[in-house]
């Protein structure tokens, strides 16, 4: 009994963990749709990006003498950068010409750009784990669950309280009414896939220092579970962004550990998958909303 009860605090722990980076994760999702309606495909490539930069800054930093995470800053400064010329480059001039069927087209080939691309400069394969053995986290699980807690409740005050984040509402709500309020838009939706590209970057960290290694398809997968997590919890809500991550890494550490364990190890991650996008599924069906978000009837 103690060892099973041991089992499943660490699984519990261990689907925290994840759980934070997918609700990291989930929050640029839900920022970036909140703002303009677009469900960002790349955002999860962004993750990469980060996970590249902290791969070759990290030996640099500590030549110099510094702890390794210090390479999160110039990941963020560079995955912001990334967010913003993506931002402009691509989803601007289909925002401002285009429909919302173009701007997901836009967005899937943004992320096959950025996964590409980068297949053509480090390779398809893994890269060693050398540089990321010396990202060493003290308490890691906890510190990743306490930093997606202490950046979601940040959100939500600097969205609720700062001349930005009411910006930010206000294009949300009504772009033509923010415009005559003299609102920037274009300012504040940049500004909001900075913020999101930048939690990215972090994400990115936290990930490594629990999995250390690298590749150009790393953020397919983790940014697709993020997108289910950000519709259970309810896109739109950076409360629902944090309640999604967290319920679909307990849902995806639970699986792999107790349904793979009855199973004699038949059943494998995939399996775990597609239980994830299964949850996906059933929410479209059952509340297309999510768990915190609001019902919204369409405008015509």
């Amino acid at each position: 009994m103690t060892d099973q009860i041991i089992m499943f605090i660490s699984q519990l722990f261990n689907g925290l963990k994840i759980g934070s980076v997918y609700a990291l994760v989930a929050l640029g999702y839900t920022m970036v749709y909140g703002i303009i309606r677009l469900i960002n495909f790349a955002h999860g490539d962004f993750i990469m990006v980060g996970a590249y930069v902290l791969m070759l800054t990290i030996p640099a930093i500590v030549a110099m003498g510094l702890p390794a995470w210090v390479a999160v800053i110039p990941a963020i400064l560079v995955c912001v950068a990334v967010g913003v010329i993506v931002e402009k480059a691509a989803y601007k001039p289909v925002r401002e010409k285009g429909n919302s069927m173009t701007a997901l087209i836009t967005a899937i080939a943004m992320s096959l750009l950025l996964e590409n691309g980068s297949q053509a400069i480090f390779g398809a394969d893994f890269q060693p784990s050398i540089a990321f053995g010396k990202l060493k986290l003290p308490g890691d699980t906890l510190l990743t669950i306490v930093i997606g807690l202490v950046i979601m409740v940040g959100l939500q005050l600097f969205v609720k309280f700062t001349r930005q984040g009411k910006a930010m509402r206000a294009v949300s709500e009504d772009k033509e009414a923010a415009v005559l309020m003299g609102i920037n838009v274009n300012s504040t939706i940049a500004l909001t896939f900075a913020i999101g590209s930048g939690l990215a970057a972090v994400a990115s960290l936290m990930y490594c220092a629990a999995y250390p290694q690298v590749s150009p398809m790393m953020g397919a997968m983790l940014g697709l579970k993020a997108f289910v997590a950000a519709v259970l919890g309810g896109i739109g809500s950076i409360p629902g962004a944090m309640i999604g991550g967290l319920a679909i890494g307990l849902i995806e550490s639970l699986t792999k550990a107790y349904i793979g364990t009855i199973t004699a190890g038949i059943i494998t991650s995939a399996f775990s998958d597609a239980i994830v996008f299964a949850i996906l599924i059933i929410v479209l069906l059952v509340k297309p909303s999510g768990i915190m978000g609001k019902n919204e009837g369409e405008k015509v």
